[in-house]
């Protein structure tokens, strides 16, 4: 069979319109993922009792078991032990699963960065009245976001290549619009090499935006 290039041009247009499901589920799972991440990476830094220990427990099943695996989890095994998730439909499961699996390693990011502040910062802004929480919001957390910021753009790319597994169980979004358009025509590699060539420059784009932001954020540190 030859390459029929007409038909991956005229499919493009068609995933596009399901672009829009993708980048609706990776920032969804992104924004999720930064308030649980914040969260998690406070209880890890100042040590609360119990809380500590079960967010090291989350951390670890997280961080070392596959997206798949934990997608399928949510949307076909949590309901059966638990009947009121049976409801849950398959875009809420995937959200879940991202926000959950992305916030894992955020924490862990986000932790580092704001030990990597000066702890005189946090010593200055007590002296003058502030509390730890003031201290954390005002001073701490802004200069540590543009500690996190590469890492965190980074986790937010591959959470838009990784929104592809929700297809898996009936979300259309490009990775299941070119799926579904390839099972009706058998033409595979046009319709795949089509869908990476779209999450390709979605790539290039959001790279180009963090570099801006870097620039940005780094000016007042620039020498």
């Amino acid at each position: 069979m030859q390459f029929d290039f007409q038909y991956m041009f005229d499919l493009i247009p068609y995933l596009l319109k399901n672009l829009g499901t993708t980048i609706e589920l990776a920032v969804m799972g992104m924004i999720l993922a930064l308030i649980l991440s914040v969260i998690v990476a406070n209880i890890r830094i100042f040590k609360i009792i119990v809380l500590d220990q079960i967010c090291q427990l989350y951390i670890s099943y997280f961080r070392g078991t596959p997206l798949l695996v934990q997608m399928f989890l949510f949307y076909y095994g949590l309901p059966q032990i638990f009947p009121w998730m049976v409801g849950l439909d398959a875009f809420s499961a995937a959200v879940i699963a991202l926000t959950l699996h992305f916030a894992a390693y955020m924490a862990e990011t986000i932790r580092a960065a704001i030990l990597g502040i000066d702890r005189s910062q946090m010593e200055a802004s007590l002296s003058i009245g502030m509390t730890h929480q003031q201290a954390m919001r005002r001073i701490i957390l802004p200069q540590a976001s543009r500690i996190a910021l590469p890492s965190l753009m980074n986790y937010f790319i591959d959470m838009i290549k990784s929104t592809s597994l929700a297809f898996t169980f009936g979300v259309v979004e490009m990775m299941g619009a070119a799926q579904n358009e390839a099972s009706t025509s058998y033409k595979f590699f046009e319709s795949f090499l089509a869908v990476s060539l779209i999450y390709w420059v979605v790539t290039i784009i959001l790279t180009r935006f963090q570099s801006w932001a870097e620039i940005k954020l780094n000016k007042a540190y620039a020498r």
